[in-house]
């Protein structure tokens, strides 16, 4: 059913196979796109996002923007990764890992 291919990698212009058998972990694993980097490209790729590269933060490193609030829960002022909306209760993190916690009675 599959059969190797030669592409192409962007980043160094080399040619790479991608194999039948690298084609066929592709499908399983529900991947759409063919790989654009060879394998050495890729190693080096993933090494970086390794070292703080990519992510949510855009692959500065840097800390979260944390937002002041009240707790719901307990009054106090507490910290939440997050700009809350006001249309939900916000807690601390006691109150939120108490608010978690199945109570087994």
């Amino acid at each position: 059913m599959y059969t190797d291919e030669r592409l192409t990698c962007t980043d160094c212009g080399a040619e790479f196979a991608f194999t039948a058998g690298e084609q066929e972990f592709f499908a399983s694993k529900g991947f759409q796109n063919k790989p654009n980097r060879c394998p050495d490209c890729r190693a080096v790729r993933k090494a970086a996002r390794g070292q703080g590269g990519g992510g949510a933060r855009g692959g500065d490193g840097g800390a979260r923007e944390m937002y002041t609030v009240t707790c719901t829960g307990c009054g106090q002022p507490a910290e939440v990764p997050f700009q809350p909306r006001g249309d939900k209760p916000v807690y601390c993190r006691d109150c939120f890992s108490q608010k978690q916690r199945p109570s087994y009675r």
